[in-house]
């Protein structure tokens, strides 16, 4: 394996059969987006496989753009108010999620909380779905169903209700990194079938097996060999992943454009002369002052 140990995404494929998928390893790209919030830990574990189900599922499709997950509560009491994480064709990765943890009885009750699963559970009625956004074309929006408060099982479930193909998604998060394997059953021809019609079943019953700190500790051709040493595995070179932000000065620019001249000069001044636009995802800081807002609008 000649890239990052750390943050990568390995494909296979089991030789003369439909099956491929991708194993995800994340830790310094997980950890960087974890430490931008006091994010409680079941969160912190929901986050960690978003970014990897988001790394597993642009794997999926022939493009370049990104796609994200998105998760969105229509409930007013929901503890969980939003998360999304995305990966884009280069393997740039980020997540951010809103909670509520203003009150003694809210950081109380996330701290009662360990899983991703019961994160999960916080949103509600909320709905989960995923954005896929071309540089070409248009973009495409799926609604999820949540079959259940495991992830990785209702993003399989829309892979095989959505494009027709069997799925399976493990995904584990510890303390130092975020995991997960994709395993898909594409078309099969007649002679596929004829020659290993167990191949599915065999794979599920395998992949069942995997535990949570092989997917979390354990390198990728490390965990295919446990899994699958009977099968003839195929590995290409590995993806890299890494944490990247698209935030920008001239996107808060934007937003300050946005609030108009008036309330721009407003905000500044209720902020003791200078109005701070913070990134959310990196942490980074746009700083607004009386000056720089005249000439800001001074050049729209």
């Amino acid at each position: 394996m000649t890239t990052d140990l750390n943050n990568y995404r390995q494909r296979f494929f089991i030789n003369h059969s439909a099956v491929r998928g991708d194993v995800v390893r994340l830790t310094d790209a997980y950890q960087t987006v974890i430490d931008q919030k006091a994010y409680p830990a079941a969160i912190k574990a929901l986050l960690g496989e978003m970014l990897v189900s988001a790394s597993l599922l642009i794997s999926t499709l022939k493009i370049d753009g990104k796609l994200s997950i998105q998760l969105q509560s229509s409930d007013a009491h929901a503890k969980l108010n939003w998360a999304m994480a995305e990966c884009d064709h280069t393997g740039a990765v980020r997540a951010l999620a809103g909670f509520d943890a203003g009150s003694e009885d809210d950081q109380a009750f996330w701290q009662s909380l360990s899983s991703s699963n019961q994160a999960f559970a916080q949103l509600g009625a909320g709905v989960l779905f995923i954005s896929i956004h071309p540089e070409q074309g248009e973009a495409y929006q799926g609604i999820v169903e949540r079959v259940s408060d495991d992830l990785g099982e209702c993003l399989a479930h829309y892979q095989k209700q959505s494009a027709q193909i069997p799925t399976i998604i493990k995904l584990a998060t510890s303390e130092a990194s975020a995991g997960g394997v994709l395993v898909q059953l594409l078309p099969q021809t007649d002679a596929d079938k004829e020659n290993d019609p167990d191949l599915w079943d065999r794979l599920i019953a395998l992949t069942s097996t995997l535990k949570d700190e092989e997917i979390t500790d354990l390198p990728a051709d490390e965990i295919l060999y446990r899994l699958y040493h009977e099968e003839e595995v195929v590995l290409p070179e590995p993806t890299p992943l890494h944490f990247a932000c698209t935030c920008s000065l001239e996107k808060s620019q934007g937003a300050i454009m946005q609030l108009g001249y008036d309330e721009a000069k407003q905000a500044v001044a209720a902020h003791g002369g200078v109005l701070v636009l913070d990134c959310g995802f990196c942490g980074k800081e746009y700083p607004f002052d009386e000056q720089a807002i005249e000439a800001l609008f001074a050049d729209a």
